[in-house]
């Protein structure tokens, strides 16, 4: 199965839900308010340092530093009685519990995903309906299918999940990852698929990693060196890869690259071309460009070719036909465009466009030997399908405006499949059939959801700076636009990640309770290219921020809701969104949601994973300029004496290697102790939990039951109906 491949950078976007069942209410504005009487607070007492930092000759204290060793028992005590405090509030909403049953409710049927054929088996993915973590099935031609690993049996609690799965070239092996705790960490496990049983030793210690495989023989994996003592310290600046030769020990797998100074970077990761002919490597040193080489592999001891050695752009592998090598690169080309070049000569004076630049953000994929592409017009799907020559061979028919997913597979494939959904429509699976262009349903959702009696409408606001910006609004049919709807603004704005149109279990049964879901495209991510993600990094990250306040104004102007009706909510880069424009903005709105934010801008890069982040947020220690504008806007740093502010819980994990639980605690802290309104300041902290993949599905329930009691009961909602 031929995907770009794509560097392995840190994807710093939170889930905001999986598809989902609701039932539909009769009125539109499902909710009831009465007056909300609130017990007082008392917040646990927060010890106060003596750290201070200097930059450029400026002093910054730090008085809760403490908190970043999460492994402490001081630590330990403080999130215990935090919880104690923030769950002792959630408790008191009388229709928390009612919220949870209407959640699992509709959580609760089947779900699958879309098969794919590995050697004499297709797999796929299916989930009963409450269960924590998705089984993988395989069937043969005859149709009986069995349970081929269950990732519920990994643990008793469900917080270790299936993360990476890879077959080899036959399809007679399969290596897959597993997360435990959500850590980002992994582990590796190979087993014989016919016997199902462990065929050597699991792998450990593999952070941020494919699996790729050259033929039966072994795989291709990335990792840095996991230090002794705490996470903080994790040499992240230098991802290694290794090839892993089966029935070999670990500590015998050799470096392939990253072992050198001149080959340090921060995130390194492989592909091998399907015909096992050449290895593919992707080494960056941030989340944005990477350099890429490449090695023939049917020529032991051959060297590694440049093809790029610069960062100016992300250029991956799509796929091969022989010596010629198909690139998918934004070099010279913001949007995207496919390239064409000799394995011979492979560096860019060579290429050739095979599918150019167009004025739409391109993806692509390949399977049933064609190239498919997809185009962002207004982050809504188009598709389009090309021979290998370029030849556009038609316009792929969707089913209506929303995203679309897959259209991948081998190159014999006849049949492939995608699935097509959007904020008011179940993820349906289609199978099509490349050489005629029919699709067909192969699977609809099971969600008891009718999108007949829901609408999602696109506008474009403006904002501080004239800058036209996309929003999809969602809410019940019927809506009254009185100002009086609970409202959930929704942003991320980073890393050049695209927030398109996807249908949630938890947002239909926000929906379904009268509520609006409202997603702007901040600048910062992908839904334009690489100009659009540009304008919301470093000296213009403030970019991001106007324009969700704008979005905000927007929905208030236009009568979706009001300041005391709107809550906003974003998690990891989304988390600092929402910190930075709940300090810098804290009457716009009612509530404030930052889930797993990076909130300490002046230290951020100090932390693990943090330290790749730089391209889109520079950092305190590069320049004075660059040390104002962070701390102008760091939220942490940014919490005032004598400030009212919104209700606010965020929320976090005693276990998130990614974005470190201290940004969250630090954060908390602040607000408790120097907000003066009536407002809860609360932090809910789930433990052995990392920062979201691989979520169990009873915790996924029980939190998103809390974020909509805590979001209805700040707005003055004593009773659902």
């Amino acid at each position: 199965m031929k995907h770009v491949l794509s560097i392995l950078a840190v994807s710093l976007l939170a889930a905001c839900g999986s598809e989902s069942t609701t039932s539909s209410a009769t009125e539109p504005n499902a909710i009831t308010m009465t007056e909300t009487v609130k017990t007082p607070l008392s917040y646990p007492q927060t010890a106060k340092g003596d750290v201070v930092d200097s930059y450029f000759e400026q002093t910054v204290a730090d008085p809760y530093r403490w908190l970043e060793d999460d492994r402490s028992a001081e630590t330990e005590a403080w999130v215990k009685a935090q919880n104690k405090v923030t769950f002792g509030y959630l408790e008191q909403i009388p229709y928390r519990e009612q919220i949870k049953q209407k959640l699992a409710a509709s959580w609760n049927y089947e779900k699958v995903t879309a098969p794919f054929k590995e050697g004499k088996y297709t797999y796929f993915y299916k989930n009963d309906g409450l269960q924590n973590q998705y089984v993988l099935y395989r069937q043969l031609d005859d149709g009986s299918s069995e349970v081929f690993l269950d990732p519920n049996t990994f643990s008793s609690d469900g917080t270790t999940s299936l993360a990476e799965v890879s077959f080899s070239k036959d399809g007679s092996k399969l290596a897959y990852s597993i997360s435990e705790g959500g850590s980002d960490w992994r582990k590796i496990i190979v087993i014989d698929v016919e016997t199902k049983q462990q065929l050597e030793p699991e792998l450990v210690d593999v952070k941020f990693s494919g699996i790729s495989w050259f033929g039966n023989e072994g795989f291709y994996y990335s990792s840095y060196d996991k230090p002794d003592g705490s996470e903080l310290s994790a040499k992240t600046d230098q991802h290694k890869l290794y090839y892993h030769k089966l029935g070999t020990p670990q500590k015998d797998d050799a470096v392939i690259f990253g072992a050198t100074e001149q080959q340090k970077h921060r995130y390194v990761g492989a592909s091998v071309t399907e015909d096992d002919h050449y290895l593919l490597i992707s080494a960056a040193v941030s989340t944005s460009g990477n350099k890429l080489f490449l090695k023939d592999l049917t020529k032991p001891g051959s060297e590694l070719v440049t093809i790029l050695d610069h960062t100016d752009s992300d250029t991956d592998l799509l796929d091969n036909d022989g010596s010629k090598l198909y690139l998918v690169t934004n070099l010279n080309a913001p949007n995207k465009k496919v390239v064409a070049v000799d394995a011979a000569k492979p560096q860019p004076e060579h290429w050739v466009d095979v599918i150019p630049q167009t004025d739409n953000v391109l993806s692509v994929s390949t399977g049933g030997g064609y190239i498919f592409a997809e185009y962002m017009v207004d982050a809504i799907a188009k598709v389009q399908q090309y021979d290998y020559s370029g030849k556009l061979v038609r316009d792929v028919t969707l089913p209506g405006l929303g995203s679309v997913g897959g259209f991948s597979g081998k190159k014999e494939d006849k049949t492939l499949y995608y699935t097509f959904t959007n904020y008011t429509t179940a993820q349906t699976i289609y199978s099509f059939v490349p050489e005629s262009g029919n699709s067909d349903v192969y699977n609809k959702s099971g969600a008891d959801f009718d999108s007949n009696n829901y609408v999602s409408e696109q506008v474009f606001y403006t904002s501080k700076d004239g800058t036209k910006v996309p929003m999809l609004i969602s809410y019940k049919k019927g809506l009254k636009r009185d100002g009086t709807n609970p409202t959930i603004l929704y942003g991320y704005g980073g890393f050049n990640v695209s927030l398109t149109p996807g249908f949630s279990i938890p947002n239909a049964v926000w929906m379904e309770m009268g509520g609006v879901y409202a997603v702007p495209n901040l600048r910062g991510g992908g839904e334009y290219g690489k100009a659009w993600h540009d304008a919301g990094t470093q000296l213009k990250k403030q970019n991001v921020f106007d324009d969700f306040i704008a979005a905000a104004e927007y929905l208030q102007a236009q009568s979706y809701t009001s300041k005391d009706k709107l809550a906003i909510r974003g998690g990891s880069n989304g988390g600092l969104l929402v910190g930075a424009v709940m300090t810098q903005r804290p009457e716009l709105m009612k509530v404030a949601l930052p889930a797993v934010g990076v909130m300490d801008m002046l230290r951020y890069h100090t932390f693990t994973a943090g330290a790749g982040w730089a391209y889109d947020y520079g950092t305190s220690e590069q320049s004075k300029e660059m040390f104002d504008y962070l701390r102008g806007y760091s939220p942490v740093h940014n919490v005032k004496t004598g400030v009212t502010y919104p209700a606010t819980m965020v929320t976090t994990a005693d276990h998130d290697d990614r974005v470190v639980p201290a940004h969250s605690f630090k954060f908390a802290a602040e607000l408790q102790d120097k907000d003066t309104g009536a407002n809860p300041q609360l932090i809910r902290i789930e433990t052995n939990a990392g920062h979201g993949a691989g979520t169990p599905v009873s915790k996924q329930i029980e939190q998103m039951a809390d974020i909509f009691s805590f979001t209805l009961y700040n707005m003055g909602y004593q009773q659902l109906p």
